[in-house]
């Protein structure tokens, strides 16, 4: 049998089959024993690192201005004034007085008893305009210088006396009167009944419950004791 012959073209295809599959065969794998490290590939990460210094833990605070702020005052910035308030004296109002004269050998039946078995009674002015209520009182009672109060059948034994009030003051319930003058008396059962009169007549005006009077200066006692 007769073997076909080959062809030099034959020989040439099939040299250039062999040619193409090695072009279109599978990539050959990167090599990995010559990859560059990842620390070595990014330098500028690593110079930063190393430049920067590690932050400390606990970070420095510089001081605050409020450090030296002295801490605000609960006051008020202009704190209004304590304390008692300024009496500015009474309100002016109009009013009877009372003054009181002497009911003699009365026994206390019609007010409180005082020396010789006398009685102090109450009596009434015209209205007056006033303030302070114990200076016209006194001022009402001095001024009388009559024996007899009109048909009541009571007595003013200061109807005599010569006497100026001066001023007063009040000191818890005690009142204290200040007079001028001299005492003009009857006889020694005067001497109880005009002090009784000025005491319970400023008594009644401030609604003090005791009652001390000067005279020039000196405790009524120690005046009329030389009565």
């Amino acid at each position: 049998m007769t073997r076909p012959g080959v062809s030099a073209f034959s020989v040439l295809g099939v040299c250039a089959l062999i040619g193409l599959a090695g072009c279109f065969g599978p990539p050959a794998p990167a090599p990995t024993g010559t990859a560059a490290p990842t620390s070595t590939a990014s330098p500028t990460a690593s110079a930063t690192s190393t430049a920067s210094p590690t932050a400390p833990s606990s970070p420095s605070v510089a001081p605050t201005a409020t450090a030296t702020v002295p801490p605000p005052s609960s006051a008020p910035a202009d704190p209004t004034p304590t304390g008692e308030p300024t009496f500015t004296g009474f309100p002016e109002q109009v009013a009877r007085l009372t003054v009181y004269y002497v009911a003699i050998g009365d026994n206390g039946v019609s007010g409180p008893m005082i020396g010789c078995g006398d009685s102090l009674v109450a009596t009434s002015t015209a209205p007056v305009r006033f303030t302070d209520q114990v200076g016209p009182s006194i001022g009402a009672l001095l001024a009388n210088k009559s024996r007899d109060v009109g048909l009541s059948g009571l007595v003013n034994a200061l109807y005599q006396s010569d006497l100026t009030y001066l001023g007063g003051e009040l000191a818890g319930s005690t009142i204290t009167i200040y007079l001028s003058g001299q005492f003009m008396l009857g006889g020694v059962c005067d001497v109880p009944r005009a002090k009784a009169q000025l005491e319970y007549t400023a008594m009644a005006a401030s609604g003090a419950t005791s009652a001390e009077v000067f005279v020039n200066g000196r405790p009524i006692d120690e005046v009329l004791s030389l009565k």
